[in-house]
């Protein structure tokens, strides 16, 4: 091999993945191992652009949503989640996507996220089918948003974050 091809050997394999140690750190280690994959940056910073205006909505009551304690009433009262499911989802969305744009924790936010497009999916999407609601046609919006997201979650999931994470920071020291 020359040097370009070690130098990009290294640039692409996971880092801390050979670590033989066990133990909390080596655990934290292999959480945020990533490689240097734009893909993997894209994927991350596309899903936290796209959670955020949700999260914020919930969170905030930015762009038309009713805040955290309108959406806690609403998720405890009318969709009947138990009060610390409602504030997961809510932080998952709200939280997650912060974490996910910065790149830190990625697959802990990636699986954030995932648990709350299942719970969307089962809960509220299903009966209305596959498609978006785009002409008002149907009862509601179908699944085939959180399927996307769910596309995105899992591969950030199973590779992390990706370049400019700091996830790839904290691993590498």
């Amino acid at each position: 091999m020359n040097s370009t091809t070690i130098a990009h050997t290294s640039d692409t394999h996971l880092t801390n993945q050979s670590s033989a140690a066990k133990g909390p750190r080596a655990l934290l280690a292999r959480a945020l191992a990533t490689d240097a994959s734009w893909t993997q940056a894209v994927l991350r910073v596309t899903l936290g652009a796209v959670m955020f205006p949700h999260g914020a909505q919930k969170a905030l009551g930015w762009f038309g949503g009713y805040g955290f304690s309108g959406t806690m009433g609403f998720l405890t009262e009318k969709a009947g989640l138990p009060t610390p499911i409602a504030f997961l989802v809510i932080a998952f969305e709200f939280a997650g996507s912060l974490l996910l744009l910065a790149g830190l924790g990625t697959r802990f936010a990636a699986a954030g996220i995932v648990t709350v497009m299942i719970g969307a999916i089962a809960t509220v999407h299903a009966p209305n089918g596959f498609f978006m609601n785009w002409n008002g046609n149907q009862a509601g919006e179908g699944f085939e948003y959180h399927l996307l997201v769910l596309g995105l979650a899992l591969a950030l999931i199973l590779r992390g974050g990706g370049r400019a994470s700091l996830d790839r920071s904290l691993s590498a020291r």
